[in-house]
């Protein structure tokens, strides 16, 4: 379980360049006031900080509902479909994809987030980028739902959580290195970046398919004992 859980910081390092197209703007945007040099380092951390919170919240709440379908023996099957799910998503024309933007709950979601980044960000003080931090974490964001579709395979609220905060931390790099130095990056530079996601994503769908589907190679597709599976269903409620 704990390479597992490490999986979640390198899923967020390797596709933290996806941060730098969708979330750059916002970094690059974030206020300075009139703050000293230390003082703006500070802030950018607590921001980041912030969003790991947030990811972390969601991620005992996926894993919490993971640990459910772990117990019943259908952890297989469910790293399966999210596989599938993923690899839909990103094989789906960007016209239809479109039009998800369109529908009454995102727009709720994006409406909320875009006020409360107003109303936090004024001062620039670092409590202020903190929370603006934890708000960045509502986003709605395909990367953070691959993250959450790993948080999911855990099994447990708490490795759920540890999953995503991992994860979290594994975009802090990019992040924080964007928010301090990000002006000196193109706009060439951070669309081919942007571009490797789908990429990254695709590649990562294959693997929890290739996991669920238990055909006993190493580390990519361990074998599930019969032990294991009687166990599962052992502690299934009944």
């Amino acid at each position: 379980m704990g390479s597992d859980i490490w999986a979640g910081f390198l899923i967020g390092f390797f596709g933290s360049f996806h941060c730098v197209g969708m979330c750059g703007p916002i970094v690059l945007a974030l206020p300075t006031g009139n703050a000293s040099s230390f003082k703006i380092v500070i802030s950018r951390v607590l921001y980041n900080f912030g969003r790991i919170l947030t990811y972390s919240f969601f991620g005992a709440v996926f894993g919490f509902f993971g640990r459910g379908i772990t117990f019943a023996g259908l952890q297989r099957y469910a790293s399966i479909s999210i596989g599938v799910i993923i690899l839909f998503y990103y094989l789906t024309p960007s016209r239809f994809k479109g039009k998800l933007s369109l529908t009454a709950p995102y727009k709720l979601l994006s409406n909320f987030v875009k006020k409360a980044f107003k109303r936090i960000t004024k001062d620039g003080s670092p409590l202020s980028l903190f929370l603006f931090g934890i708000v960045n974490g509502f986003l709605p964001c395909g990367f953070v739902y691959v993250g959450l579709a790993g948080a999911v395979t855990t099994g447990g609220a708490l490795t759920g959580a540890a999953f995503m905060a991992l994860f979290g931390l594994g975009t802090t790099p990019i992040m924080l290195g964007t928010a301090l130095v990000g002006r000196f990056l193109n706009v060439k530079i951070r669309s081919t970046m942007n571009k490797l996601i789908p990429v990254f994503a695709i590649i990562l769908a294959i693997l929890f398919i290739l996991r669920g589907l238990n055909l006993d190679i190493h580390y990519i597709s361990p074998k599930l004992s019969n032990d294991v599976m009687e166990q599962s269903q052992t502690c299934a409620p009944k």
